[in-house]
């Protein structure tokens, strides 16, 4: 494409009145070498004269469009320029609303911007989506319970053909044991019928959806739009294209037999689940001798909210035995409920539910540890609890105990299993061989062939539950078109499972829309663009594969690596991976930003040059929320938006200390156990790559200080001034680089 400049500043907005904007079209057209007339200005840019102004040079042969106004974050329906190549420079949030107008510092900043700006368009492409053919846009969704159904039913009725897999032979799930539901109409004292046999015969009865029973997943292989899956059901398999995935495996309940301080094991201690089971059958018996239990204990948290059990809250508990309580009381009217609980946790309109609860004489309320459940006598029990509302330990009988058993995701096994075979790698070969020999592998659900392991990773301490973003994406995991709904994901109850199921089948909708068009999903939802490694220069060091947050790469079996693109989210980790800096992106490359650093950037022999790398997800918005606020930035920092700090290649930083600048700021999402960053690991390679970065500067002479990572979330924008000031503080004291002038 042959490229015609047209570059536009803004004056409103304040830019006007901080900015010699004359003086800032000559420095832009001399110093980014485009000719003047290309340089233009206009009142209010956006208004519609501005654009109007810019689309008739676009018909008349405008190719690079460079914007000097407010952030790219805003207004982008109206500066979008459909065959062109755009680029947004921030000159109202990183220049006018947070620097002295009219000062030198504040037109040098703006000059270095724009130069930045034309720099980039220059060394960029045209995006061309990479479309890939024979496309499936049908949704496989795994688990026939109340969210698997759902989620089934909400994809089909959007027009989708669906596989619905279920393991058992019957659909239902665990929805299918119960007795009877908490009430879901007001005013909340009437306990439903359980509404799940209408699902599964609305789902059974709806042609879009082919439903697989006691069937389960041999193998799936693929990516997004692509995945062949493999099924296997009565000793035979059979292999379906599928587009996208909703995982709704379910839960299974905690192991009891780990309760025996709480009387497990003793036949008149039983769980929650089964006391379903018993309701279901008709009076409520006690299982030792079969007679009518009439003071029935109820011991909530049961394994939950505990650091020796499950740390976490079940979710569903609460509501379950206030409902369970509501079993006994409407069979015997003589028969009384006693729950005891550490908190009664029943969000929304639940919480009606368990007020008429406490006006039912026969339900007795007590907050309490239990410590003990010993043996009374005759079939009975004694119930020991302490750090009641009274402050005295108290002692009651009851014929019949109910542990609320909390719940475990049907992927915990599986994660446990590959968490201890890592550790036991760790001890060395021959400790991992004795595990694998003495351990049985428990059944995977998706079998996926991806190198990073047969199942979706979980969280480190997330307890098994398949990892998600859930800060900003709720359904999102780290394999791109599998989106994760109900108890597999987070403890909830049946309704929010329904609701959740809702959101994944969209997710899945949106995931096989969007590859169809060779676009990548969340968070970069709109970028056509993809890696385009040069593999003539590739040494297959395997960083690439080993960093990929997403398994988007693979090796053929030489070991050369190659891109699955729709599993690909367009983050850039891999070309801050390779050390070739062979992989690019069609406006995002090791090339492109080490340009706008070594050209674009004006280096005085007074004064500092820092430049600041700052993650689009967290940062870049973070600095925008504190322009808004009016709160000052330094005039000696150049900000450079990145898609990720895990694209962060190291030869940046080479780039830019060699070329004068003092100090370099890596400016990214928070990491660790409670992640925010969108592409997962970003931030934390970033921080591991430049850990080693810092020990080469030391031994080079240089202060290891001139370069650091900071975390900050988007919440944390107050912060940000301070910490970039603390920097240049740092940088003051150590003094200009000494490559300054060379």
């Amino acid at each position: 494409m042959e490229k015609k400049f047209g570059v536009y500043i803004c004056k409103g907005c304040g830019i006007g009145e901080a900015l010699n904007v004359d003086d800032l079209k000559k420095a832009t057209a001399g110093g980014a070498k485009v000719p003047a007339e290309a340089v233009k200005d206009h009142g209010i840019l956006c208004s519609p004269e501005g654009l109007e102004m810019i689309r008739n040079d676009v018909k008349e042969g405008t190719t690079c469009v460079v914007i000097g106004a407010c952030s790219p974050r805003v207004k982008f329906e109206e500066f979008e320029f459909p065959g062109t190549i755009t680029e947004r420079v921030n000159l109202r949030e990183f220049i006018a609303w947070t620097m002295e107008p009219g000062s030198e510092d504040t037109q040098a900043v703006a000059e270095d911007y724009m130069k930045m700006g034309v720099i980039r368009v220059r060394k960029s492409s045209l995006p061309e989506p990479n479309i890939l053919e024979d496309l499936s846009n049908t949704i496989m969704v795994i688990g026939g319970g109340i969210t698997g159904i759902t989620a089934a039913l909400e994809a089909a009725d959007a027009g989708y053909k669906v596989f619905l897999v279920e393991k058992e032979a019957e659909l239902g799930g665990w929805a299918a044991e119960l007795y009877k539901e908490t009430p879901r109409l007001y005013p909340y004292d009437k306990l439903e019928e359980p509404r799940i046999f209408d699902k599964i015969k609305e789902v059974e009865s709806n042609e879009n959806v082919t439903i697989y029973k006691a069937t389960t997943v041999e193998k799936t292989d693929g990516q997004p739009g692509l995945f062949d899956v493999t099924l296997r059901s009565n000793g035979s398999s059979q292999t379906l294209k599928v587009g996208a995935f909703v995982m709704a495996a379910g839960w299974k309940p905690y192991d009891a037999s780990k309760l025996e301080y709480l009387g497990y094991g003793n036949p008149n201690v039983i769980t929650n689940v089964q006391m379903e089971e018993i309701a279901r059958k008709g009076k409520i018996i006690r299982p030792s001798d079969g007679k009518e239990a009439k003071k029935i204990a109820f011991i909530q948290c049961a394994g939950s909210r505990d650091a020796n059990h499950l740390p976490y809250c079940s979710s569903f508990c609460c509501g379950t035995s206030l409902k369970q309580a509501k079993y006994v009381r409407e069979k015997n009217s003589d028969a009384v409920a006693m729950i005891f609980y550490k908190d009664i946790r029943t969000p929304g309109q639940t919480e009606l539910f368990y007020k008429n609860m406490q006006n039912d004489p026969g339900v007795l309320l007590t907050k309490g540890d239990v410590t003990a459940i010993t043996d009374a006598g005759n079939g009975n029990l004694h119930v020991e609890a302490e750090n009641t509302l009274l402050g005295e330990k108290i002692k009651v009988e009851a014929d019949l105990v109910v542990l609320a058993t909390g719940i475990v995701p049907a992927t915990r096994a599986t994660q446990e299993y590959f968490d201890a075979l890592t550790e036991a790698g760790k001890k060395g070969d021959d400790a991992k061989k004795a595990f694998l020999d003495e351990t049985p592998q428990p059944d995977s659900i998706l079998n996926l062939t991806y190198r990073q392991g047969p199942e979706i990773p979980s969280l480190e301490g997330a307890y098994g539950f398949a990892d998600s973003n859930f800060i900003c994406f709720q359904y999102e995991t780290r394999r791109t078109g599998i989106y994760t709904a109900g108890c597999v994901k987070q403890p909830m109850t049946m309704a929010d499972a329904a609701d959740d199921a809702a959101g994944a089948a969209l997710k899945a909708i949106q995931c096989v829309e969007h590859v169809a068009k060779g676009m990548a999903v969340h968070p970069r939802a709109w970028d056509t663009t993809f890696p385009d490694p040069l593999m003539i220069k590739c040494t297959s060091c395997k960083r690439c594969t080993e960093e990929c947050p997403f398994g988007a790469i693979d090796e053929d079996e030489k070991g050369t690596p190659f891109y699955r693109l729709n599993r690909c989210r367009r983050c850039g980790t891999c070309m801050g991976a390779c050390p070739e800096r062979i992989v690019s992106f069609k406006d995002f490359s090791v090339d492109i930003v080490g340009s706008m650093i070594k050209e674009g950037v004006d280096v005085p022999d007074e004064g500092y040059r820092v430049i600041v790398l700052a993650c689009e997800n967290d940062a870049y918005p973070a600095l925008d929320s504190a322009a808004i606020k009016k709160m000052k930035l330094h005039p000696s920092v150049r900000i450079i938006p990145v898609r990720c700090l895990g694209s962060t290649n190291l030869v940046w930083v080479t780039d830019a200390l060699s070329r004068g600048i003092d100090g370099l700021i890596l400016l990214g999402c928070k990491y660790g156990e409670n992640y925010q960053c969108h592409f997962v690991k970003g931030s934390e390679l970033a921080n591991y790559r430049f850990s080693k970065l810092q020990e080469t500067l030391s031994k080079l002479q240089l202060e290891a200080d001139r370069c650091q990572l900071l975390q900050v979330a988007i919440s944390e924008y107050d912060q940000l001034p301070k910490m970039i000031d603390d920097f240049m503080k740092r940088i003051d004291e150590v003094g200009p680089n000494p490559f300054k002038g060379f």
